[in-house]
């Protein structure tokens, strides 16, 4: 299979030094992740697009492969192609409709034509002489010229002729690597989760900074979504996640702090926190997911109170816009059962918030709590490369049964997220009930509706979420569920390769 990129516009408007630089990583980003597709993934590079090569046509590759091209920071936009040597003007045409004829059923075309290069016709005698061929030798409703159902392109470069099956949008933004790094503050809720994933759409390599305040389960969460993050828009770059386990510094605001200035104490303490973590990483920026006026700690007033505890530039990509718009966009990007499943932790602490605090008055309540409880919290702080934090979480529960084939009494579940399952649907030979669909985030609640007679064998690709949320059922007192892992563990329909971009955990 072969696609043309092109690049985001407003990498074409670079001056050619910056122009050279952002193609140049964007190549590279798309190496790294289509050979883990396929060792032979080639990625040629041009002065106004790039051409990717996949040695394999089989339809369930190509969708995996437009898959992720339409998740990489950098590209506006990218057609599947079939590639011919030009011709004259009746080869165009033979290749078009061989390409396209069928497809024209019963619908409205127009024919549009790119060219470059030196050759005895134009563009518009190419739209002209092919869409007539089209018109009378296929069953299409006729030619709209302004608003037709199908819009067939061509693109001529040189001696090739490119005629394009299909035309896909892009994820925008720049390539992850032709920015700096920064450190995202992420709890898991809508607003960090789109903040961070407009980082990394902007090309910012995105560190996680984690606050627990909320124990095993919120960190897990967390982890679950800063995954999902960088498996599915930022895996060219590999990144850290530092958890900071913050229970006893929110225990003593809690005793010290006056409930009025508690929020705004604790943003301070997180920025404080965050400031020395980036020092020590060699990061200049900090990201949270702050909304102005969202609450009382996010009012302009507050914010600039909050800002005074850190001396990195705090960026708010948030800032104006609205709740609904967040979380909408927080559903595009498949996040939201993700984000729905954390709790506001941090209104736990909003007791009778001040919208309008003063920085003496924050400064006195500060005074008065001790300093080693944050120092000490530091000390704790745990890193961890984001391609092992599903792991390493797994290991750290208990393990439970895991079974290469399952029987008669068992009943197979589908865990992974939607977007994962429709890519590769499981399609196991040696079990008669096909397999239920409950994605890991929704299993908590809809587990205990399950038939108890039955054994219920949890699947994901690589067997860590399964093992994961199969211990976290045993330990809520669920003894009727174990992990599916057959022996070929890629089993979409049996033939798709499950690559190293697309893996259980997103």
């Amino acid at each position: 299979m072969k696609f043309i990129l092109k690049y985001f516009p407003e990498i074409t408007i670079k001056s050619d030094p910056v122009r050279k630089r952002m193609s140049r990583q964007l190549t590279e980003n798309l190496r790294i992740l289509l050979r883990r597709f396929h060792r032979g993934a080639k990625v040629v590079q041009d002065w106004d697009k790039l051409e990717v090569f996949v040695p394999s046509d089989e339809p369930a590759h190509v969708k995996e492969v437009s898959d992720l091209l339409s998740c990489v920071p950098g590209i506006a936009n990218f057609s599947r192609v079939q590639v011919h040597p030009v011709g004259d003007l009746q080869s165009i045409y033979e290749h078009t409709h061989a390409a396209w004829a069928k497809a024209l059923t019963g619908k409205t075309f127009c024919v549009r034509a790119k060219r470059k290069g030196q050759h005895s016709f134009t563009s518009s005698d190419v739209e002209r002489f092919v869409g007539g061929g089209l018109l009378h030798n296929s069953a299409a409703a006729g030619v709209d010229l302004h608003h037709p159902d199908i819009v067939v392109r061509l693109e001529i470069h040189d001696q090739q002729l490119y005629v394009v099956d299909q035309a896909y949008a892009g994820l925008g933004g720049f390539p992850i690597g032709t920015q700096e790094a920064v450190l995202a503050l992420i709890s898991g809720g809508f607003d960090s989760t789109v903040a961070s994933y407009q980082s990394i759409k902007r090309g910012l390599k995105t560190h996680f900074l984690f606050f627990n305040l909320g124990g095993k389960a919120h960190e897990v969460g967390v982890k679950e979504i800063a995954f999902y993050l960088w498996n599915r828009f930022g895996s060219s770059h590999r990144v850290k996640f530092i958890t900071v386990p913050f229970e006893e510094v929110v225990a003593e605001i809690l005793n010290k702090v006056d409930p009025s200035c508690m929020g705004v104490v604790l943003k301070r303490m997180m920025l404080r926190a965050a400031d020395q973590i980036a020092d020590q990483a060699g990061i200049d920026a900090l990201l949270t997911g702050e909304a102005v006026a969202q609450v009382s700690s996010q009012t302009l007033p507050n914010l600039a109170i909050i800002d005074r505890a850190s001396n990195k530039l705090v960026l708010r990509p948030l800032a104006f816009m609205d709740k609904g718009a967040i979380i909408d966009q927080c559903r595009a990007i498949g996040a939201e059962h993700f984000a729905a499943q954390i709790p506001e932790y941090c209104g736990v602490i909003s007791v009778r918030p001040s919208a309008h605090l003063r920085v003496a008055k924050v400064e006195d309540e500060e005074a008065r709590m001790n300093d080693q409880v944050l120092t000490q919290a530091l000390e704790r702080a745990r890193i961890e490369p984001i391609d092992s934090i599903m792991a390493s979480v797994a290991q750290s529960v208990s393990r439970v049964e895991v079974h290469q084939n399952a029987g008669a009494h068992h009943r197979i579940i589908d865990i992974r997220h939607p977007h994962e399952r429709d890519l590769h649907p499981l399609n196991p030979l040696d079990v008669s009930a096909a397999p239920l669909t409950i994605p890991f985030y929704s299993l908590n609640n809809e587990f205990p509706t399950l038939d108890t007679s039955k054994v219920y064998l949890l699947y994901c690709a690589r067997g860590v979420m399964s093992q994961l949320h199969a211990a976290h059922l045993r330990d809520a007192g669920h003894e009727n569920v174990g992990v599916y892992r057959p022996e070929n563990a890629a089993m979409g329909g049996g033939k798709v390769k499950v690559s190293e971009q697309n893996g259980d955990e997103a």
